[in-house]
């Protein structure tokens, strides 16, 4: 029973270290103008840069060392787009080490994860 209780108090002590993450860090290029900016944004709040609104809704770095890895659920909004149909033009996880998993596709921005903390 003793051990029992020390896996209770590990998970629950696991699972609070994972969701310490509050902030999601990326960088946001402007084909355009070639301009990159670097953005920061709270989970679960709403962020504006110019044409886009733009919402971390979870973020997780790699537990590995040796290849770290951080990981984010990001939805992007372009609220120029007024078609009803498409709510957002991105709705999924992105990865830093791999942003052509995960494709975010706009003719003007490109969206890539730096990191979390």
């Amino acid at each position: 029973m003793r051990y029992f209780f020390y896996l209770i108090l590990l998970l629950v002590n696991f699972q609070t270290s994972a969701e310490t993450v509050n902030f999601v860090e990326i960088k946001i290029l402007d084909k355009v103008s070639s301009q990159t900016s670097q953005l920061k944004l709270n989970i679960l709040e709403e962020t504006k840069f110019e044409n886009l609104i733009i919402k971390a809704l979870k973020c997780k770095n790699s537990e590995f060392d040796d290849n770290p890895e951080v990981t984010a659920y990001i939805q992007v909004q372009d609220i120029t787009i007024k078609n009803n149909d498409q709510v957002f033009i991105f709705n999924g996880w992105t990865f830093s080490s791999s942003p052509s998993i995960a494709l975010f596709d706009h003719p003007v921005y490109d969206i890539w994860l730096t990191k979390c903390y």
